[in-house]
């Protein structure tokens, strides 16, 4: 009887340390949830930013204003009749 008891306390040992140190064991699931919060984390920034992209693809589409704006801003294109002024900040803090 002494001989079963201390054959089935060995195999819980067995199957514990296997639980805590193996394989697929508690430490493993602990870097898994890690890497699942980073990575939540992650998606959440890239959700945010395609939602900007995609907001600003419908006011392209939607708004001729935005993409004259953006022609203005990014092209620097002007209407036919304008004349165009650029204004430079003049440097405060000479070399």
């Amino acid at each position: 009887m002494r001989l079963l008891t201390l054959c089935m306390i060995g195999v819980v040992i067995l199957l514990q340390y296997r639980i805590w140190f193996g394989q697929n064991g508690v430490s493993e699931y602990q870097q898994l949830s890690s890497e699942v919060e980073r990575q939540t984390a992650s998606n959440a920034t890239l959700k945010q930013r395609n939602q900007l992209i995609y907001a600003d693809i419908r006011d392209l589409r939607e708004a001729s204003e935005a993409v004259e704006e953006r022609a203005r801003n990014e092209l620097g294109m002007v209407k036919p009749a304008e004349t165009f002024f650029r204004l430079i900040e003049k440097d405060t803090n000479p070399l």
